[in-house]
């Protein structure tokens, strides 16, 4: 039976994915296919449980908990992740093993510690390493939140593509969870997003600037952005084993396949309500620049700009341009922090939208904490030992399993 196609806002899908690590040295632990045979009896990609489905990913210790189809709003999501969650660490235990949230393991070596998944499409992965190297930390050690966006027709599409072009650069200031990286304390608090805008770079086009360019058709983003891809891919994979719309690595994607745009650029919490407030705070800022047609003439340099700024700083970067705080209605003076900005949003934007109350813990932390790679960047100091580190991210591992915030000790 055919799906009806789905408009703005009908529905959404999220992607959350989580590191396996040892229970005692946390540790990366790549054992993500020996899981998902536990409970699919082989070694699938996918395995669907009900309204969520758990799925392999490129490194063989990551594992993705996900909407098995589009959900019809985020009520509840937050409680359902978190029980799958429980699940699969249940299924770890007697493997000596757990999960460990946050969008990058603060000691992995990648050069030395990734583990390719091995199993059904290994020749995807396979290709993707021949040519891009995946070692690096920008393959091999990240850990997101997706947001599924569905549209319907052309006209949905570009509004849509438009709005989340904009608001992409923002994201990180709300987000950011990566402010370790090799040991010791990064000079970016989010540190996946700086390695990933740089993991294509034999291809450039692969990613391009992470912000898209303006393309709101289905005709003219097939021109400009997919179709240069595989041209520039071609010569390196002539077999076209990577010629679909997923080796886009923008921080935000078209999936005609599924008429719905993937939201990339979001690094993963320390527990499953946490990812469901900031998809909901970002859903209520798109919903008012969608109605903006201003959007669409935004220049991806000009975005990519700020975008490196909360890339840099996070919360605490500075938003300076008054016709971007125009489009989401912030009044008043500017230059204004990003957390700032996205107070506003929460205060003023966010009260009707599906679930909001189940995410109030997470926005009250973030008024008093700010985001978690602040707080993680808090609790291990500028110079900490590889004890300290494990201290800390044992206590981030114990908030995804006990649910709640993480709050650094010195707070």
């Amino acid at each position: 039976m055919t799906q009806p196609v789905l408009g703005l806002f009908e529905a959404v899908g999220i992607e959350i994915e989580y590191m396996i690590v040892d229970s005692q040295t946390l540790s990366v632990r790549p054992i993500a296919d020996e899981l998902l045979r536990q409970v699919g009896g082989g070694y699938d990609l996918e395995v669907e449980l009900g309204p969520v489905a758990w799925s392999n990913e490129l490194a063989l210790h990551v594992i993705e908990m996900k909407t098995n189809g589009p959900a019809a709003n985020l009520t509840g999501l937050g409680d359902l992740f978190h029980q799958h969650a429980l699940r699969i660490e249940s299924l770890l235990q007697p493997l000596d093993a757990r999960l460990m949230p946050s969008a990058m393991h603060p000691w992995m070596d990648p050069d030395h510690e990734l583990r390719l998944w091995p199993h059904e499409n290994n020749a995807i992965y396979s290709t993707f390493d021949r040519i891009f190297d995946c070692r690096g930390h920008g393959w091999a050690n990240l850990q997101s939140m997706h947001i599924n966006l569905p549209f319907r027709g052309d006209a949905e599409f570009g509004r849509l593509h438009a709005a989340i072009r904009v608001l992409l650069p923002i994201l990180p200031a709300l987000a950011a969870s990566s402010p370790v990286v090799d040991g010791v304390p990064a000079t970016t608090l989010d540190t996946r997003m700086a390695v990933y805008a740089t993991n294509a770079r034999r291809v450039p086009s692969v990613s391009g600037m992470v912000i898209p360019e303006r393309a709101y058709t289905r005709a003219d983003y097939e021109k400009r952005i997919l179709g240069r891809i595989y041209d520039d891919l071609a010569p390196l994979d002539p077999d076209g084993v990577l010629r679909h719309e997923w080796v886009n690595a923008r921080g935000c994607i078209a999936r005609f396949d599924r008429d719905a745009i993937e939201i990339r650029v979001i690094d993963v919490q320390e527990y499953p309500a946490a990812d469901i407030a900031i998809a909901t705070a970002a859903i209520a800022a798109l919903r008012r620049l969608v109605d903006e047609p201003a959007c669409a003439a935004w220049d991806e340099a000009v975005l990519a700009e700020i975008l490196a700024r909360t890339v840099a700083d996070a919360d605490d970067a500075v938003i300076d341009d008054r016709d971007y705080l125009k489009l989401l209605g912030v009044p008043g003076r500017a230059p204004i922090s990003a957390r700032e900005l996205w107070l506003y949003v929460i205060d003023e934007l966010v009260g009707d939208e599906p679930g909001a109350a189940a995410g109030q813990a997470f926005y009250d932390t973030f008024r008093r904490h700010g985001c978690l790679a602040r707080r993680i960047r808090t609790d291990v100091g500028p110079s900490p030992s590889r004890q300290r580190l494990h201290d800390s991210y044992l206590r981030v591992c114990d908030s995804l399993r006990e649910g709640r915030p993480f709050i650094p000790d010195a707070a």
